[in-house]
């Protein structure tokens, strides 16, 4: 049963986030100029990962057994994991240099960076004398890997608790929508074909799902180091929020911008808080 949940979710995370994201270009939102624009969705998904690491993966994994010492030694090691992991440009899916013309595509330009979530948002010009046809595979390939990572991570946040495996998922969710815009952005580029983009950023979505079955065999054979997995899943979260998505948040802005902002970063809060209640009276 657990293994049925954790397949759909990681597929409603992984490709779903996908096509939401596709649905959102075609509405037009997340455009610089809208208003909902790339900065509210990236502090919807700032807010919902810092709920969820700090709200119930962490207490979840300090109810167990496990002593806090071990436990927050594991969350800085984790965190200086994912900070070299983002070093090594796995852990990130630079699209920055996919972009020769951004002001061509300025609607989803501002996603471009979105989800930087692991993303260095300097090291991707690195790359800029690639062209953009290498830049399509060089997306694909970090976001099949850090989909991968997201599985095993929700994964083992429903070994814990089947509650805590679907606020996992809604803030995965939440984050991989702003950053597979900017994917799709830049396979846009790199073919003329819009299918063939949405589906190859689809499959690179579906292997969230490879590393939910990967993460219910592991965290089943390993159940005692449970604990740890969620502490490990708490370190990417609050990595990815406040190494990539805030400081693309903390551009001078004016007091309404700010407030919206704000109120975004909240919303995210809220809707890991919903998802909570509702889980837990289901």
């Amino acid at each position: 049963m657990t293994l049925v949940a954790i397949l759909l979710a990681t597929l409603a995370a992984g490709i779903g986030s996908v096509w939401l994201a596709a649905l959102l270009m075609r509405l037009g939102l997340g455009g610089r100029g809208d208003s909902v624009g790339p900065q509210h969705l990236l502090s919807l998904a700032a807010g919902a990962l810092l709920a969820t690491a700090f709200m119930h993966l962490l207490p979840e994994a300090f109810e167990s057994q496990a002593g806090a010492h071990d436990l927050f030694a594991t969350l800085l090691v984790g965190l200086v994991f994912f900070f070299l992991l983002d070093k090594a440009e796995l852990w990130h899916h630079g699209h920055e240099h996919s972009h020769p013309e951004p002001a061509k595509h300025d609607p989803a330009h501002g996603h471009a960076h979105s989800h930087a979530g692991h993303e260095g948002h300097d090291h991707g010009h690195a790359h800029h004398h690639h062209g953009p046809r290498a830049g399509g595979w060089a997306v694909l390939t970090g976001d099949s890997v850090h989909c991968f990572g997201d599985g095993i991570l929700i994964a083992s946040a429903f070994m814990a608790d089947i509650r805590l495996g679907v606020i996992a998922a809604v803030s995965v969710l939440a984050h991989e929508v702003p950053h597979h815009m900017g994917d799709l952005v830049v396979l846009r580029q790199s073919s003329p074909n819009r299918r063939m983009a949405l589906v190859k950023v689809s499959l690179a979505g579906a292997v969230t799902a490879l590393g939910g079955v990967v993460g219910y065999f592991l965290v089943g054979q390993l159940h005692d180091f449970l604990p740890y997995f969620l502490a490990v899943a708490s370190s990417s979260f609050v990595y990815v929020a406040l190494a990539d998505l805030i400081p693309q948040l903390q551009k001078r802005l004016t007091a309404r911008e700010t407030i919206a902002q704000i109120a975004w970063l909240i919303a995210g809060m809220v809707v890991v808080t919903l998802v909570s209640g509702a889980a837990h009276n289901h």
